[in-house]
């Protein structure tokens, strides 16, 4: 049974975190202290529950909370070896720990552990990292709050910032909190409810202060000619340079893509001072953690034309590497950790918006919202100061910290499609669909296409939410539909590395009843479909760089002469030979074309349940319900093969493995011999 002072810790967290104004995803921690029983002893002990390492306020649950026995946090004071060696603490709240389970104890849990008060709550709010960040931060902090909430000198978060706070708390008694210079604020109180209302205070007396004592055009005046561009036009130039720029943002490791091209973003870029904020980079820890120190800006009205910008981009993404090889030598001991990539994981392109990079969507749309928040705390200092962040050098020590390096250390291994962008057609249902879920499974974010957008959504809520999978509508048969698929995939995820050809239907019938109109929607389908799927992906791949796979699936329809099925067995057969004929012309850019050839895949298939299982039981002499089974018994392994057979060949192709692979056609078909490849 969860303790009634974690409960009330819970219900708070979550309200704190779910408004955007009070912090940012994963920002911030809370804590209460309440008397618990000593496990061993039954006696009574004074504890602290606090969000572990990596939590979210919003979504916080019991098991995400650290549990401290008090006394002993408090006794690590007295062997505390002082600020050059206070990262060895966070390994000594391990020893304070209380019970089994819970979360990792976090750096700030000497913040909270510290301070006198029952309940503390330390959050990044915009309004509140706009005063720690001002120039005049500790003027306007009394300015704005009198004596009721104090300056704390910007100090790398820590044991020794967890005993500055508890001695300014005690000598300001009449205090409900603090504004941490460079960093946030953090908030106290006798009950939980008392701490969230002077959180809230504290925040809404900052963003009140912020609008009435502001100036306006805290940026500087507009531009001129670096108004966003109307939106269709500032989204068909989004997923043009959207592929090369997740290419150099890939250069060290691959990385998925998120745009924003909200007001916030735009009006700051059509500003004249967005340079030089921009190039001072981003102040509070949990901001150019997730943002780096600085983002990479085209210079460029958006007016210029699409070859001189993607020319100029190229030239800055240099410069950028330069730039940050040069931040990391001139910071980094002997005992830093090898430096972790240079290149941005924030580029901002005036009249257009935001692309931010990470090594999964989550992580992409998170780096973009921290962004935003940045823009919001450098419009809230300037607006009555001057933004003036922390040093370069201490920017440095938290993005190289061993802590920090020790956590990166703890996540999981990345899946084997970790970072890949996929692009299934027909995925709604049948073989399309398995092969999406097992992709989604191993890692990659999957677009699933389908001419109907209903049931394509639908398929892509049964993977998981727009972070991992979208559905959308598209006709392979139509080159606009085709462009336009794909362009919604580059804006969602940031480019496409892996396509599957699976779109198709079939009609079974003899030569002479085969018509004119069945061949060509056989054709138009699978092999016009395929082509037009295949060249407008293609596009994207090479614009990135950064190879990719394409994948037909095909038939053993297509090296089987089979009877009644001309129309089917021809235009796979012609799926079969573009898998040849671009496997030798793309593999200059590193795209592998590979196919897969099943066989009797009738359990699950759209193909089957439209027509096609009747036809072809017809032609068997057998029940449509045995269809299944009277393939499996024609095959060398007697097997019946399944929809996720398909599947796992796919993922066989591109999971990594097979690297050095290109031009294969695999039979997945349980053996039939009459269709062995020679």
């Amino acid at each position: 049974m969860t303790h009634p002072e974690a409960a009330a810790l819970l219900t708070r967290s979550h309200r704190l975190g779910a408004d955007p104004r009070n912090t940012n995803y994963a920002g911030g921690n809370t804590s209460a202290k309440g008397a618990g029983r000593d496990p061993v002893t039954g006696s009574e002990v004074d504890l602290l529950w606090v969000k572990g390492s990596g939590g979210d306020l919003g979504t916080l649950t019991e098991p995400g909370l650290a549990v401290l026995r008090l006394d002993r946090l408090r006794a690590l004071a007295g062997v505390y070896p002082g600020i050059d060696r206070e990262d060895e603490m966070v390994a000594a709240f391990d020893y304070c720990l209380h019970g089994k389970g819970g979360a990792a104890p976090s750096i700030d849990t000497a913040m909270h552990g510290l301070l006198e008060a029952s309940h503390v709550d330390h959050l990044h709010p915009d309004s509140g990292i706009a005063l720690a960040t001002a120039a005049e931060g500790p003027a306007l902090t009394k300015e704005c709050f009198g004596d009721r909430v104090v300056w704390v000198p910007w100090r790398r978060p820590g044991f020794q910032l967890g005993l500055d706070i508890a001695a300014l708390a005690a000598a300001n008694p009449q205090a409900i909190g603090c504004v941490l210079g460079g960093h946030g604020i953090t908030a106290w109180g006798s009950t939980s409810e008392e701490c969230e209302a002077r959180s809230l205070e504290i925040i809404r007396t900052a963003e009140a202060f912020l609008v009435e004592h502001g100036r306006p055009e805290p940026f500087g005046p507009a531009m001129l000619g670096y108004a966003a561009l109307p939106a269709e036009e500032r989204r068909a130039r989004a997923a043009e340079l959207f592929p090369l720029l997740r290419g150099l943002a890939s250069t060290d490791k691959p990385q998925v893509g998120h745009f924003t091209d909200s007001d916030v973003v735009l009006d700051f870029l059509a500003s004249a001072e967005h340079q030089r904020l921009a190039a001072l980079g981003t102040s509070c820890p949990d901001h150019f953690l997730r943002t780096k120190v600085r983002p990479m800006v085209l210079d460029l009205p958006p007016s210029t034309s699409s070859e001189e910008s993607v020319a100029r981009l190229k030239e800055l993404h240099a410069a950028y590497r330069e730039d940050y090889a040069r931040y990391y030598d001139d910071h980094a001991t002997a005992v830093t950790p090898p430096m972790r990539g240079a290149d941005p994981a924030i580029v901002l392109v005036p009249g257009v918006g935001m692309f931010s990079f990470g090594a999964n969507k989550q992580t992409a749309r998170v780096a973009g919202e921290f962004y935003v928040n940045a823009i919001n705390v450098m419009r809230g200092a300037e607006s009555v100061s001057t933004y003036a962040p922390i040093d370069e050098s201490e920017k440095f020590r938290i993005e190289y910290w061993a802590l920090e390096e020790a956590k990166l250390a703890r996540m999981p291994k990345p899946k084997p499609l970790a970072t890949r962008i996929a692009f299934v057609t027909g995925a709604a249902s049948g073989i399309g669909k398995a092969v999406a879920h097992r992709l989604a499974a191993e890692g990659a974010c999957v677009v699933i296409a389908d001419l109907d957008a209903d049931k394509a959504s639908e398929a892509a809520a049964e993977i998981g939410g727009p972070d991992v999978a979208i559905g959308l509508a598209a006709d392979v048969t139509d080159e606009h539909q085709i462009a336009a698929a794909l362009k919604a995939a580059v804006l969602a995820f940031g480019g496409v590395d892996l396509v599957v050809n699976n779109a198709g239907l079939s009609i079974s019938k003899p030569l002479l009843e085969t018509s004119v109109k069945d061949w060509d929607l056989q054709h138009d389908v699978m092999a016009r479909g395929s082509f037009l799927v295949s060249r407008e992906a293609a596009r994207i791949m090479i614009a990135q760089g950064l190879g990719g796979d394409l994948v037909y699936i095909a038939s053993k329809n297509g090296v089987f002469a089979g009877p009644n099925n001309i129309a089917y067995s021809a235009t796979k057969a012609d799926q079969a030979h573009q898998v040849r004929l671009l496997a030798a012309e793309l593999g200059t850019h590193g795209i592998r074309v590979n196919g897969v050839n099943p066989d009797g895949v009738v359990r699950g298939s759209g193909i089957f349940a439209g027509g096609w299982g009747a036809q072809r039981a017809a032609v068997y002499g057998v029940a449509e319900a045995d269809l299944g089974e009277f393939y499996a018994q024609r095959t060398l392994l007697k097997r019946e093969v399944l929809p996720e057979h398909v599947a796992n060949a796919v993922f066989v192709l591109t999971g990594g493995e097979l690297s050095h692979t290109t031009g294969l056609h695999v039979p997945v078909d349980a053996g039939v011999a009459a269709a062995f490849l020679r």
